[in-house]
């Protein structure tokens, strides 16, 4: 309304003035050479007026022509950007049905309307690797990884395909390709992890393992292995692995190991104890009773290293033990029968109990019988505890981050009758 009445307006003041010139006469005159032209003042505005006019129209005219082809282009483009997008559509919904083949066709489609646009081409490697062509797949994925826009996409297709093919060095690579393509993605960091497992680089898979998602078993168990692999710093390696689990006999040993190196033998029986105290294991007792040579020293070590832990089986089984090679067959007696009638013995504690009758009634009818019993008994028995892999259930005789009989690492735990105690590394 208001823009309508503006042109009243203007229009009004036009013929107003146009009216006003009239009235007020006067001649334009045009002179060229011997020719005089004179023509009214309003006639002279009105060819001014109808002069521009025409221009304009030829103007705006030849403008046009010349921009027919470039409108012809854009349809054309704007036509196969709503084909091409159609048969993307098409592709996602013949890829979620599982039909590779419509897909493939369909993506050609999109293609040849669209180009190699990064969606096009993401879909032409997901469609290509479900009909099984992953070399066309990996090729798909090189193209998308040249592009700036889909550099990160590309290198992923790339890496899971690398990780699916075993190829650990290229997959290294391609992850910090990633990485260095898309700074602090969860996901490049989750599968450096992963292959930093698979090619055994402990020290790299602890510092990429989040610590939020990381089990103190776990921790305790790659610092460890970083400490097997790395002398120069082994030391703070085994400290941290303790510290992530104090109960992780592997880590009490190793931290033990250095700290009698360093001579602190004391400082390495208080490890060994604490150890003791939340979780018993015989390789424990075994490092604390080994520069003990009497007998009886070795029963009074023993009497140390237990007394904060003293009903736990594995005590009364090392104080059996000792005071059975000290010749404290009472002593002996009492601590393996407690041990027996409490319902946590293994194997090893009915062989401890044959092994002091034969003692006590030596090659007799009474030591036989006794002997045929507790044998029985330790027949029925639960196994002592081992490190086994879970995997393969393969035997090892120490803990190791990797079971070599099947390759799988962290599944070497310590199983059986005691408490599991187990170093569990992050696998994928």
């Amino acid at each position: 309304m208001i823009r309508a009445i503006r042109l009243l307006i203007i229009l009004g003041l036009g013929v107003w003035a146009a009216l006003y010139l009239r009235e007020m006469g006067g001649i334009v005159e045009i002179t060229v050479g011997s020719t005089f032209i004179g023509i009214p003042v309003w006639l002279g505005l009105l060819a001014l007026v109808i002069g521009f006019v025409v221009l304009h129209s030829i103007l705006s005219a030849w403008k046009w022509l010349r921009g027919w082809p470039a409108r012809i282009r854009a349809r054309r483009q704007e036509r196969h950007r709503r084909e091409g997008d159609a048969a993307v559509t098409r592709a996602l919904v013949a890829l979620a049905a599982g039909t590779p083949d419509q897909a493939r066709l369909e993506i050609r489609r999109a293609r040849s309307m669209l180009g190699d646009t990064p969606h096009t081409l993401l879909l032409t490697a997901e469609a290509e690797r479900m009909a099984g062509r992953n070399d066309s797949a990996n090729e798909a994925f090189k193209l998308l990884a040249q592009r700036e826009d889909g550099k990160f996409l590309g290198l992923r297709g790339l890496l899971r395909d690398a990780m699916q093919r075993e190829d650990w060095p290229a997959a290294q690579r391609l992850a910090r390709e990633a990485e260095a393509a898309q700074p602090g993605a969860a996901w490049v960091r989750e599968e450096r992890a992963a292959l930093a497992l698979r090619t055994r680089d402990w020290k790299e898979a602890l510092a990429l393992s989040p610590p939020d998602q990381l089990t103190g078993h776990r921790r305790a168990a790659l610092a460890l292995a970083a400490a097997m692999q790395d002398p120069e710093t082994a030391s703070a390696l085994e400290k941290q692995a303790l510290a992530a689990d104090p109960g992780f006999a592997p880590a009490a040993l190793a931290v033990a190991r250095r700290q009698a190196a360093e001579g602190s033998p004391r400082r390495a029986k208080t490890t060994l104890q604490a150890t003791w105290k939340l979780a018993p294991h015989p390789d424990i007792a075994e490092a604390y009773l080994a520069d003990e040579v009497d007998a009886l020293g070795r029963v009074k070590a023993a009497e140390t290293l237990t007394h904060e832990n003293r009903t736990h089986p594995e005590s009364r089984l090392v104080l059996g033990r000792t005071a059975l090679a000290a010749g404290l067959t009472g002593r002996a007696r009492a601590e393996l029968e407690a041990l027996v009638n409490s319902g946590g013995a293994d194997r090893r504690a009915f062989l401890a109990m044959v092994d002091m009758d034969a003692v006590e009634l030596g090659d007799s009818a009474a030591g036989r019988s006794a002997e045929a019993k507790w044998l029985r008994a330790a027949a029925a028995a639960p196994p002592e505890p081992r490190w086994q892999c879970l995997s393969c259930g393969t035997t090892h005789r120490k803990w190791e981050p990797i079971c070599e009989e099947c390759g799988t690492p962290g599944r070497i735990e310590w199983t059986g009758s005691a408490p599991t105690r187990g170093g569990a590394l992050a696998t994928t």
